[in-house]
């Protein structure tokens, strides 16, 4: 997990394991509940005093941020990683798949993909995010494996409209076949 700290300034141990578990227990109480959760359910859940929360994290909104950010810079890796994947067609597609089903068990993911550039720090790893997915589509289009007229920005409002999508699948209990039909559409059309 990376940590942030003002530039020069080392944590103590205590205080960097302390850091540690505020961040792991805001990553799974964002990941359920999004930014409604009190940072007193936060501290609680780490077993650390308000106080030590604010001591790392001045608002809930910072918190939520850093938290964020760590998601967000993992898809970029994962897509980074996929960038040179021998059949590309196959690899934009699984991704595709995974970030939806990634991103819609994560309601913090969720609202940070449908809020575009509101937070400064995940605004610079939007930019990477729209640039790695910009890299996956740009080969598979080259494969011949998605429709070459797709760009980067309406794929970014197709993974938000997937999530949407699949939340409401897992919702109803039910498999998200929607999602077959928005990968046939990006499917180049057959002659």
């Amino acid at each position: 997990m990376t940590t942030e700290k003002a530039p020069g300034k080392r944590l103590r141990a205590d205080a960097q394991r302390n850091r540690e578990r505020v961040l792991a227990a805001a990553q799974e109480l964002f990941a359920a509940e999004g930014l409604a959760v009190p940072l007193d359910d936060i501290a609680r859940r780490a077993g650390v005093g308000p106080g030590t929360v604010y001591r790392h994290f001045p608002t809930k909104e910072a918190l939520f941020e850093a938290v964020v950010a760590e998601r967000i810079r993992a898809m970029v890796d994962e897509a980074r990683d996929q960038a040179e994947a021998d059949d590309p067609g196959r690899a934009f597609f699984d991704y595709f798949q995974r970030v939806i089903e990634h991103a819609a068990l994560n309601k913090d993911i969720c609202d940070a993909l449908e809020s575009t550039g509101q937070q400064p720090k995940t605004a610079c790893l939007e930019t990477d995010f729209n640039d790695a997915i910009g890299t996956l589509l740009k080969r598979a289009q080259q494969a011949s494996a998605v429709r070459a007229d797709v760009t980067t920005a309406e794929l970014r409002s197709l993974i938000v409209g997937g999530l949407s999508m699949y939340r409401r699948a897992v919702a109803e209990q039910r498999p998200a076949s929607e999602l077959a039909v928005l990968y046939a559409g990006l499917r180049p059309e057959s002659t």
